[in-house]
């Protein structure tokens, strides 16, 4: 396979789950907002902090309204890591390489592509957020269905994989970071129904709340760190993710899944291990927003590794 179709195959599939990542973000936003009568602007700025882009959006912005942060992260086309921009470069990179993915693929892009631009043009973007956030959701789950339905499962579909699971990894940890930033308001709310309600709004987040309560029942912090970090069946959990990514980085290669032949298995090798053979316990003692930091910069390690050796042009 050609080094662009694989990098095009690769990055459609992660923009695609961003884009859905950055809906789920919001969306557990919204549903704590309601029952966060004094939080008023501070709610929402630590939601930029936690998707990292903070600064574009001082500059632009200013303010850290409700409506300013929904408007940077859903439709500015200025920032890179917004709903619409990441469905444009996906869209792009579908566009370049239609003989090498299915038609049904390229149909569900450019239609989930022109949903968000339609309602990003409309007026009125504030008046049914819950309803629009989860037509982004269930078009990002949808590709999903429609990639494995139609797709060979062969080296471009595992770029294909690769692409999600290193994203969705990222991004399950992410969500955990918004409980860091936004949802404990003061100390006094741990162990609360407040606190309670607050983690049962995360897990729904990442469609979690009734598989975590089918394996613990009662909400606890330090099972939803367990169930969302290290759960090796749950396929949002970043533990099965990056198990995942790395039995696709090793069918694209070819090589014995106990070892390594270049960087990127290497790296990802060694970061499904650690977290194979760490305990929530641990994660917790540590920190968990430092824990998630640490994992978040290491996994980016990974994706750049990837870059390099399997798409950027080689010096003979």
């Amino acid at each position: 396979m050609l080094s662009r179709v694989a990098d095009s195959i690769y990055w459609t599939s992660r923009y695609i789950e961003r884009a859905e990542a950055v809906a789920r973000f919001i969306a557990v936003n919204l549903n704590i907002s309601m029952d966060l009568s004094t939080a008023g602007n501070q709610q929402w700025l630590p939601l930029v902090t936690t998707t990292g882009d903070d600064e574009d959006f001082s500059k632009t912005y200013g303010e850290a309204s409700k409506r300013n942060v929904i408007e940077f992260l859903t439709f500015d086309r200025n920032n890179p890591n917004s709903i619409l921009t990441c469905l444009i470069k996906a869209r792009e990179n579908a566009r370049s390489i239609r003989e090498r993915i299915s038609a049904e693929m390229w149909e569900h892009i450019n239609r989930f592509y022109l949903m968000v631009k339609d309602v990003g043009d409309a007026e009125g973007i504030l008046d049914d957020l819950p309803d629009f956030y989860e037509a982004v959701r269930n078009s990002g789950q949808q590709f999903v269905g429609v990639t494995d339905a139609t797709m060979t499962h062969g080296e471009g579909w595992h770029f294909c994989q690769l692409g999600r699971f290193l994203e969705r990894a990222d991004k399950s940890s992410r969500i955990l970071d918004v409980k860091y930033y936004i949802l404990l308001p003061s100390p006094q709310h741990v162990g609360s129904a407040f606190d309670d309600l607050q983690w049962g709004a995360l897990l729904r987040s990442a469609s979690a709340y009734e598989m975590y309560r089918q394996r613990f029942g009662r909400i606890v912090p330090q099972n939803v760190v367990d169930f969302l970090m290290l759960d090796k069946e749950f396929p949002r959990a970043v533990l099965h993710c990056l198990t995942r990514a790395n039995e696709s980085l090793h069918a694209i290669t070819g090589s014995d899944i106990e070892g390594f032949t270049n960087l990127p298995e290497q790296r990802l090798g060694q970061l499904r291990a650690e977290f194979a053979f760490t305990s929530a316990t641990d994660i917790v003692g540590r920190g968990l927003h430092e824990f998630i930091d640490d994992f978040q910069t290491r996994l980016n390690a990974v994706g750049e590794s990837i870059g390099t050796t399997f798409f950027s042009l080689q010096t003979v």
